[in-house]
């Protein structure tokens, strides 16, 4: 089978247009039939990439003559049959800032092979070759290319030429960043790492961020491979968008795709570990642990994709929670950030989970499920109907850390349950062994790797709506976990969209402001006569006590509503865990020492 050929140019950049053309040497004889996956993977929600396809055209590389195309359904065209090679022609509008889509203009340019490259059926497994064109003009003189793809003989890292991938999946694995960027590399246990910053940044500390980078990395591969420290990629990359305002990262087998907001990297000159900064490693780390959990150890529905409608399954809580579990513990393991600086991160998790009604009316399993109708398409209820497989979920791998390694002395814990999975599924997946993980074969693996029953907590928390009994679990590690009260202001129990007026995101069940009748979108303009803002809310209610009665008035649309709401008590906006001194004997740890090291490590 010879390879297919691609070819990207940015035709268009004030258009935010690319073209692309796709060659196939030898298409099928009744009509060769091209298509356009409708989502991408890592990002469950039906994106319908086919509607930024603005002209299509084929021809008859033999004839040169133009052939006739036929629209099958809303993503998939058929050629007319044609002798020798047949060409398709076609633009992309691209002007999606995200790390999901594509984007174009004469600053930036950015794609997913799944927004852009249409797939020649029955040609999923062949050879993909892409030849990625610099824009016309002399103000393109310096832009440079990003990508983890491989290069073919003859081009140069970073410069525009020829690259390829085994097949269709492999192509559209691999994103690519255009433009001007600053650049950055550092070395994990022999295995090259880039750092691809683009966007308007200054006095970036690059050599921080490598540093840092480097032991967060370190840290991943040693946790999957302690023996032979061996990285499941020769080369990967880092690509960030720096903006003003913006958050969101994308797996990829050797490289990611991230969006930040420029004041959260790092400044020379400044050591201080700021939030923006703690937030944004977190994001890396977390989508550096997807190279293993996702992109190589799939759930059975991702073994293949099925890039032409939604694949189900039951499994994000492991996928994704499992992932936003050890995104921030590998930082502490790492050393990147203090142990007080995690028990922060835990607590504030824990509130955000136990804020939000929907976790007593929808399992983590069920949210995984339902993640292509509910989870990514959120709306006003959202608080209030489900649970996030992420947050939950990274609460739910906590609670079964903690339960295996207080049942086994510390001797067993889920690092060996994720290195179960690395072997049995995820070492040789790109090797012609891809097999993806059955919805029921999780509990048996644990109970095998580990020795530990877990029984009643696995099924409760996984496929029940009970809190998780984390305070319990704690105990054993000397860890007390605790409602931070300290905001002392009583509560509407609404959500507040910010701007200049005080706009209702969201009103939560059995709240004050549900019980006396406001709903997601009313404006509150007076609190007790006084006018209320977007950003003076919570001043005012700090004049009252839990119990207070308070005459609102709120617009609906254009209808001034009046309504007396009784305030609640103030709500936990995080968890406080707390470590015990302990009791030791000589240079002898205390059990739980022994226990938290083993979890946090040094």
């Amino acid at each position: 089978m010879k390879p297919i050929q691609y070819s990207i140019v940015p035709k268009d950049p004030a258009a935010h247009l690319f073209e692309v053309t796709v060659t196939v040497a030898d298409p099928a004889a009744e009509g060769q039939r091209f298509m356009l996956p409708v989502w991408i993977p890592g990002s469950y929600m039906i994106r319908e990439f086919a509607r930024n396809i603005v002209s299509l055209s084929a021809r008859s590389e033999v004839t040169g003559r133009k052939v006739s195309l036929k629209k099958l359904d809303k993503h998939t065209w058929q050629a007319a049959s044609v002798q020798g090679a047949l060409t398709l022609t076609y633009q992309v509008y691209a002007w999606d800032l995200s790390v999901r889509a594509a984007h174009l203009d004469d600053e930036i340019g950015f794609f997913n092979g799944t927004s852009v490259f249409l797939l020649p059926l029955g040609y999923e497994a062949a050879e993909c070759r892409v030849t990625i064109e610099a824009p016309a003009g002399e103000q393109y003189g310096d832009w440079r290319v990003a990508t983890a793809l491989r290069e073919v003989r003859g081009t140069k890292r970073y410069s525009f030429g020829e690259y390829r991938a085994d097949n269709y999946d492999e192509l559209t694995d691999h994103p690519v960043t255009l433009g001007r960027f600053e650049l950055g590399r550092f070395e994990a246990h022999g295995v090259s790492h880039d750092i691809v910053i683009s966007g308007k940044v200054t006095s970036l500390d690059m050599p921080r961020l490598a540093r840092d980078l480097e032991r967060i990395c370190a840290t991943q591969i040693a946790l999957f491979e302690p023996r032979t420290r061996r990285a499941p990629m020769d080369r990967y990359v880092f690509m960030t968008l720096a903006v003003a305002d913006g958050y969101g990262g994308l797996e990829h087998r050797a490289s990611t795709a991230l969006i930040c907001n420029r004041g959260d990297l790092p400044v020379r000159g400044k050591e201080a570990m700021t939030d923006g900064y703690r937030t944004y490693l977190g994001l890396c780390s977390h989508e550096y642990f997807h190279t293993w959990n996702v992109k190589r150890i799939k759930p059975a529905a991702f073994a293949p994709y099925d890039l032409k409608q939604e694949s189900y399954t039951s499994l994000l809580w492991l996928f994704e929670g499992f992932t936003s579990y050890y995104d921030d513990l590998i930082l502490v393991r790492s050393g990147v950030i203090e142990r007080s600086d995690y028990l922060g991160l835990v607590g504030k998790t824990i509130g955000g989970v136990l804020r939000g009604n929907g976790r007593r009316k929808q399992s983590v399993a069920e949210s995984s499920f339902d993640t292509w109708v509910k989870y990514y398409r959120q709306d006003e209820n959202a608080p209030n109907a489900i649970v996030s497989y992420y947050t939950k979920g990274s609460l739910v791998a906590l609670a079964f850390d903690l339960a295996i390694r207080e049942a086994t002395g510390g001797r067993k814990s889920l690092d060996d349950v994720m290195r179960a999975l690395w072997v049995r599924y995820g070492r040789d997946f790109y090797l012609g062994k891809a097999r993806g993980i059955g919805e029921d074969e999780v509990e048996p693996l644990i109970r095998e790797v580990t020795g530990v029953e877990l029984g009643r907590l696995f099924t409760e928390a996984v496929h029940g709506t009970r809190d998780l009994p984390l305070a319990e679990l704690l105990a054993p590690f000397g860890v007390t976990l605790e409602p931070d009260t300290t905001n002392g202001k009583p509560s509407i129990g609404a959500r507040v969209r910010g701007g200049a007026d005080c706009t209702l995101a969201a009103v939560h069940d059995g709240s004050a402001a549900r019980r006396g009748g406001l709903s997601a979108g009313d404006v509150l303009v007076a609190l007790d006569g006084l006018r209320v803002t977007g950003s003076n809310l919570e001043t005012l209610l700090s004049r009252y006590r839990p119990g207070d009665r308070v005459e609102v008035h709120a617009f609906r649309r254009d209808a001034l509503r009046q309504t007396t709401l009784t305030l609640d008590a103030p709500e936990v906006a995080r968890y406080r865990l707390t470590v015990g001194q302990g009791k030791t004997t000589g240079r002898k740890r205390s059990p739980a020492e022994v226990l938290r090291k083993g979890w946090l490590g040094a």
